[in-house]
Parts: structure tokens; C-alpha cells; sequence
């Protein structure tokens, strides 16, 4: 798994490559939480465009990045997503606290939208 963080609009963008299982949950959780802490960023965007996998770790990730930018007063945006990543997504339940977008711009209007 290899990740790329960047920034936009407050909002941390966070492109998985690969697969997020258990083996790589430990390290995007320690990186991200890392750079919010760094940029001041309030949103996270994780960008599945490049991901091939995802188990339970990765919504273990998803579920704590939304405590941390709701504390901050942020939202978790998740776009680029395939059919097999939303079907993961909505059997967890998560759909309902995190924005799924078909892109980080309308996942960005839809964050400011619900402030």
C-alpha cells in the first residue's frame, strides 16, 4: 500500500494505493493523524481511486478520522470509491456519518454545506 498526502480548502487529501488492510491501517492512521495535526486541516478526503482492497481495518481507519475532524469540527469525505469499497462502506454503516462523493469538489460543497 503507498499513500500520498496533500492538501485543499482545509481539507487533507489522502490517495490510497493499493490495498488498506490491517498491515497498512497502523501507518495511514499514525500519517494522517500526523498531518492534521501539522497543516491545520479540519476535513479529511481519502481519495479510493488508486485502492484495490479494503477490509475492517480500513473503515477501523475511516471511523477514526471522523472522531478527529468532528472534534475539529470538520467531516470525512470518501470519493473515487469502486463498487466493491461502497458496498464495504455501506454494510459498515459509516454512509451515515461520512461524505461519499463522486468527487473531492462535490465532497468539499457537501462538507461546507453541513457545517
Amino acid at each position: 500500500m503507498e499513500l500520498l498526502l496533500s492538501g485543499k480548502y482545509k481539507t487533507l487529501i489522502v490517495k490510497i494505493y493499493g490495498e488498506l488492510d490491517d498491515r497498512a491501517a497502523g501507518d495511514v492512521k499514525e500519517r494522517v493523524d500526523r498531518e492534521l495535526a501539522r497543516t491545520g486541516a479540519v476535513n479529511v478526503a481519502f481519495d479510493f481511486g488508486a485502492a484495490t482492497f479494503m477490509d475492517s481495518s480500513g473503515i477501523g481507519v475511516i471511523i477514526g478520522r471522523y472522531r478527529v475532524t468532528r472534534a475539529l469540527g470538520g467531516r470525512v469525505i470518501i470519493y473515487g470509491a469502486s463498487d466493491t469499497i461502497k458496498r464495504i462502506i455501506a454494510m459498515s454503516g459509516i454512509g451515515d456519518i461520512v461524505i461519499i462523493a463522486d468527487s473531492l469538489e462535490d465532497g468539499i460543497k457537501e462538507a461546507a454545506l453541513n457545517v
